[in-house]
C-alpha cells in the first residue's frame, strides 16, 4: 500500500491539496468536527465528573458525521501512513484528536501549515510531529465548560417563560455589553451646550478655548492607535463647551469689541506608524466597516479564500508575519514604490496571549496580478482579498508623516485655538487610507494682529453613546478578553438567532427578551456576566494549552469553588415576569418529568395538567423548543403530536384518493374515496371531487363514512 492519506477539516481544501500532492496521496475531509459529547448522563452533559477526574462519552454528532467516519475508517484501511492535517488552532488539535480515537489510530502524524501553498503544504509534511496533548486538553475543558454552562444555566431562563432558550459563557457575557449599553441609552439627559467661533480673514477659524490665566480644561487626547471599524477619521470641530447661551452670546460679543493677535504658533512634523496586519478581530472589523460584512459571512468568505490557497490561515490572534513574506513585500515595495521602504523591516508586537506559532492574516503571493484574481473570485472574494493585500502590504510600509500645527489666538482676556494638519508623506496610507482629511492653517508669526471676520455660535446637544455596530462588538470583546479568535463570529449569530439582539440601522440593540434574560442573570449569576470574570476562564484554558495546569482539575475545582454553588444560589432567585409580577423561585417551579424525551433538545418532557384530556395531562417540553406538545393516544398506546399538526407537515406524502361511480348528491361531480388516519387507526370516507366546491357551504354535510352496512352519510343518508 504505497498511498498515504491526509485528513483535513474542510472539503473545499481537498482538490487544491490533491493537486499539491499528486496520485501518491489520498485526500479526504472530517468536515469539521465528528464527535461531540453525549447526552447521557446526569442532566444530559455526558461527562462525569469524579473527584479530579473527568470522564468524558463522545459520539458522532449526526447522521453525515457516522458516514463520514466510515468512509476514513475504508480510506484508512488502504494506505500505509495516515498523517492528520486539521487547522492549525486548539479547536483544529481536539478535531485530530477526535479523528485519532474515531479511526482507531494508535500513532498519528500531526502536520500543521497556514497556507495552502506548494512549499508550506510540503516543509509541513517533512516535518511531523505528534498531537500536542496540551492544546487537545485545552479543547476538551472548552467543550465540558461550554456544556455544564449552557445545561446547568439553561433551565434557569426557561422558567422565564417568556421564550428565553439559553445561558453560554461567552454568550451571556456578550449580551451582558449589549444590554449594558442599552440602559445607557436609555438613562440617559441630553444636555444643550454651544460651540462658539471666529473666523478670521486669514484665512482660517478659531474655537473659544478658555480665558487667560483660566485652569485649562482637560485636552483631547489624540491617539495614534488605528481604529479598524472606522473606514476614515472625521474629526467633530468644536470649542470648549460652553453651558449656557447668554454666556455664549457675552463671549461672541467680546470677541467683537477687542483686536485678536497671535499668541502662539506651532508647528511640527510627526510619524504616524502604519498598522499592524490583519488578525482574526481586527479583520472582522475592517470587513465590517468598509465591505459592510457581518463577522459571520467576514469569516465565510475568508475561508474561501483560504481553501483557495490565496491567504493565509484567518483564525490567529498573532500579528507576526514569516520573514519569507515580509522579504517579498519588501521586493514588490522596491519595484511599484521604491519610496516606500523603510529602512528596516517592520515589526509588529502580539499581545502577550497570542500564539505567536501563528501568523497574521495576510496574501500567500503578493505579486498575484488582481486581473487574474477579478475573474477568478466572486466580488466579495475579490473585495476581502484586496483589503488582505493592502493591509499586510502597508504594514511593511514607511510611516506617514504629518505637519501638525497649533495656533493660539488672544481678544482681550479669551483665549482662542485652531489645529491644522497636512499630511506631508502618505506612506502607508498609501494602501492604508486612515488619516483624517487635511486642515490648513496659514504662516502665521507669534505677536501678528488678526483681522476679524465674523464670530457665533452653534448650539448642540450632548449625544448618548451609540450601540455597537457589529464590527465594534467584536473589537470591544478582543479588548475585554471574552472569548478568543474562534468565537467572536458565532457568539454574535447566537446571539441573532436567540431573538436576543437584533440589527437596528446596523447596529446591535438589545430586545426585550434579552434584556429580561440579562436583567435576570444579574441576579442569578452575576459572575458569569462580568468579562473580567470571563477573561479569566479563557486565560485558564491558554494555560491549560500551554501545559501550565492540567484541565480535569481546573474544570473540576472550577465547577466544585464556584458554579455548583453559584448554580445553587441561582435557584433561589425570584422570577419576574415581563408584566412585573413576580412568580415562584426556579428552585420551586418543577413539573414532574416524563421518561419521554423531546425529540428537538433530548431533555425529559414535563407532565402539563389539563382536564381537557383523557389522561389528566399532556407532555411539553420546557427546555426552549417551540411547539414541542405530545398529546396520549389509546390506539397506538404511544405520545404523538396534535393530529393539526402531523397532518399539516409538508414533507408528508398526500394521502391517496380514487374516483367512484358515486354522483356527488348537490353537484353530481363524482364522489371520491379519501383515505385518512384518525386515532392512529386508517379510515376512508367518500367526499366530492371537485376541491373549489368542497369549500362551499352547500358542500358542507357531503360526506359519506365506510359502516358494515356501506356507505352511510349523517345528512343523505346510505348510497
Amino acid at each position: 500500500m504505497p498511498k498515504r492519506l491526509l485528513v483535513v477539516e474542510s472539503p473545499g481544501k481537498v482538490k487544491k491539496l490533491s493537486h499539491i500532492l499528486g496520485t501518491d496521496w489520498i485526500v479526504r475531509a472530517s468536515c469539521g468536527h465528528i464527535r461531540e459529547l453525549s447526552n447521557e448522563g446526569e442532566d444530559s452533559l455526558g461527562f462525569i465528573m469524579d473527584g479530579n477526574r473527568v470522564k468524558c462519552r463522545y459520539i458522532p454528532r449526526d447522521q453525515k458525521a457516522k458516514e463520514t467516519i466510515q468512509q476514513l475508517k475504508n480510506a484508512v484501511r488502504q494506505v500505509s501512513e495516515v498523517i492528520l492535517a486539521t487547522d492549525p488552532d486548539r479547536e483544529g488539535e481536539t478535531i485530530a484528536w477526535h479523528l485519532k480515537e474515531a479511526l482507531g489510530l494508535k500513532e498519528p502524524k500531526r502536520v500543521v501549515y497556514t497556507e495552502i501553498t506548494p512549499t508550506a503544504v510540503k516543509s509541513a509534511i517533512a516535518r511531523p510531529r505528534k498531537l500536542d496533548t496540551n492544546l487537545v486538553g485545552a479543547g476538551l475543558c472548552r467543550d465540558c465548560l461550554d456544556k455544564l454552562v449552557g445545561y446547568k444555566g439553561s433551565p434557569l431562563v426557561w422558567a422565564l417563560n417568556n421564550g428565553a432558550k439559553s445561558v453560554g459563557r461567552v454568550q451571556s457575557a456578550t449580551l451582558h455589553l449589549i444590554c449594558q449599553r442599552e440602559r445607557e441609552i436609555k438613562s440617559f439627559v441630553p444636555q444643550d451646550y454651544w460651540s462658539v467661533w471666529v473666523d478670521y480673514a486669514e484665512g482660517f477659524r478659531a474655537f473659544y478655548k478658555g480665558m487667560v490665566n483660566a485652569p485649562s480644561p482637560a485636552p483631547n487626547q489624540e491617539t495614534e492607535a488605528d481604529d479598524d471599524t472606522v473606514k476614515n477619521k472625521t474629526e467633530v470641530k468644536e470649542s470648549t463647551r460652553v453651558l449656557s447661551e447668554a454666556e455664549a452670546t457675552r463671549l461672541v460679543e467680546a470677541a467683537k469689541r477687542h483686536p485678536h493677535q497671535v499668541v502662539q504658533y506651532e508647528g511640527k512634523i510627526v510619524s504616524r506608524q502604519p498598522p499592524p496586519p490583519f488578525i482574526t478581530s481586527t479583520l472582522q472589523q475592517a470587513a465590517g466597516s468598509r465591505l459592510k460584512f457581518a463577522p459571520e459571512k467576514t469569516m465565510q468568505v475568508a475561508q474561501k479564500l483560504y481553501e483557495a490557497g490565496l491567504i493565509t490561515y484567518m483564525r490567529t490572534d498573532s500579528v507576526m508575519l514569516s520573514p519569507e513574506f515580509c522579504d517579498s513585500a519588501r521586493k514588490w515595495l522596491q519595484q511599484n514604490d521604491p519610496n516606500n521602504v523603510p529602512q528596516k523591516t517592520a515589526r509588529h508586537r502580539s499581545k502577550k496571549t497570542a500564539q505567536e506559532a501563528h501568523e497574521a492574516v495576510r496574501p500567500t503571493n503578493v505579486f498575484r496580478p488582481s486581473t487574474e484574481l477579478r475573474v477568478e473570485l466572486s466580488p466579495d472574494e475579490f473585495n476581502l482579498y484586496v483589503l488582505i493585500w493592502k493591509r499586510a502590504i502597508a504594514s511593511q510600509c514607511c510611516p506617514a508623516q504629518l505637519r501638525k500645527t497649533l495656533v493660539i489666538t488672544q481678544s482681550g482676556e479669551i483665549l482662542w485655538q485652531a489645529r491644522g494638519q497636512v499630511v506631508e508623506f502618505l506612506g502607508y496610507a498609501r494602501y492604508w487610507p486612515n488619516l483624517s482629511q487635511d486642515t490648513i492653517l496659514p504662516n502665521l508669526q507669534q505677536g501678528q494682529m488678526l483681522t476679524l471676520k465674523d464670530a457665533g455660535h452653534e448650539k448642540k446637544q450632548t449625544q448618548p453613546p451609540p450601540r455597537y455596530s457589529e464590527p465594534k462588538l467584536v473589537q470591544l470583546m478582543e479588548r475585554k478578553g471574552i472569548g478568543r479568535p474562534s468565537t467572536y463570529s458565532p457568539t454574535i449569530a447566537t446571539l441573532k438567532k436567540r431573538g436576543y439582539v437584533q440589527l437596528t440601522k446596523a447596529n446591535l440593540e438589545s430586545t426585550v427578551l434579552g434584556l429580561e434574560v440579562d436583567d435576570f442573570l444579574q441576579k442569578a449569576l452575576p459572575d458569569l456576566l462580568e468579562t473580567e470574570f470571563t477573561a479569566k476562564m479563557e486565560n485558564a484554558l491558554d494555560e491549560i494549552a500551554s501545559g501550565k495546569q492540567p484541565w480535569q482539575h481546573y474544570l473540576t475545582n472550577w465547577n466544585q469553588n464556584y458554579f455548583a454553588p453559584a448554580l445553587a444560589k441561582a435557584k433561589t432567585v425570584p422570577v419576574s415576569s415581563s408584566n412585573g409580577k413576580t412568580k415562584s423561585p426556579v428552585a420551586g417551579r418543577t413539573f414532574d418529568k416524563s421518561r419521554t424525551r423531546c425529540p428537538q433538545c433530548n431533555h425529559h418532557l414535563a407532565k402539563i395538567k389539563s382536564n381537557k384530556v383523557k389522561k389528566k395531562y399532556f407532555l411539553k417540553c420546557v427546555s426552549g423548543c417551540e411547539n414541542v406538545v405530545l398529546f396520549w393516544n389509546e390506539y397506538s398506546k404511544t405520545w404523538s403530536p396534535p393530529r393539526s399538526q402531523t397532518s399539516k407537515d409538508a414533507n408528508s406524502p398526500k394521502p391517496p384518493t380514487k374516483l367512484t361511480k358515486y354522483p356527488c348528491p348537490v353537484c353530481k361531480q363524482p364522489l371520491e374515496e379519501y383515505s385518512y388516519v384518525k386515532d392512529g387507526q386508517k379510515k376512508k370516507m367518500l367526499r366530492c371531487s371537485e376541491p373549489k366546491s368542497r369549500n362551499d357551504k352547500k358542500h358542507k354535510d357531503v360526506a359519506y363514512f365506510n359502516t358494515a352496512k356501506g356507505w352511510w352519510s349523517p345528512k343523505f343518508g346510505e348510497l
